[in-house]
């Protein structure tokens, strides 16, 4: 297995690895605890031009029945009156431009999409590896995270929610794309 030394060496069309991607969620409750989750069912795809960066992008569906917790009452809460999983059965996010801050460091913009609704967004991600993987493939990790207030996109429950939860929910993503041939 090689790290990468130089951003061009990336330069191809990827697909995530769900085996070794995590995309998770972390919302603070007013008991001040923190709730940790994930999404379990997702796919995703990039193109990144190590050469110019800008022409980078990349796309990603979350299947908004995935959630999980570790408590089955506040998955299912959380599915059913959060998400709208049997009225918004997917999340998405579709880039539109990304921005070299620094060697590994980036801002990646685009457009987030949960329960019907679609505002633009920016990740910061920063390469964390990348090289020939085990299985002969060649990879590229990158970490992502990104705070929304979940208010913005009509993700309530009631009344009682508002005082109990905090409305800003950080996402935070692991992934791993495997470059195609």
């Amino acid at each position: 297995m090689s790290t990468i030394t130089n951003l061009n060496e990336l330069t191809g069309h990827y697909t995530l690895d769900p085996r070794h991607t995590r995309i998770g969620f972390v919302a603070r409750h007013t008991m001040s605890t923190r709730v940790r989750g994930r999404f379990e069912e997702f796919e995703g795809d990039a193109y990144l031009d190590g050469d110019d960066p800008a022409s980078s992008g990349a796309r990603l569906t979350i299947q908004a029945a995935s959630i999980r917790t570790g408590n089955r009452q506040r998955d299912d809460m959380l599915r059913d009156k959060f998400l709208d999983a049997d009225g918004h059965p997917t999340l998405t996010f579709a880039s539109t431009g990304l921005r070299q801050v620094d060697r590994s460091n980036y801002q990646l913009f685009g457009d987030l999409t949960l329960r019907g609704l679609t505002r633009p967004v920016t990740l910061d991600v920063e390469l964390t590896d990348g090289g020939d993987g085990m299985e002969g493939d060649f990879y590229a990790g990158f970490t992502a995270s990104l705070t929304i207030n979940r208010n913005d996109w009509g993700v309530n429950w009631n009344a009682f929610t508002a005082f109990t939860l905090s409305p800003k929910v950080t996402l935070e993503c692991d992934v791993v794309a495997i470059r195609r041939p």
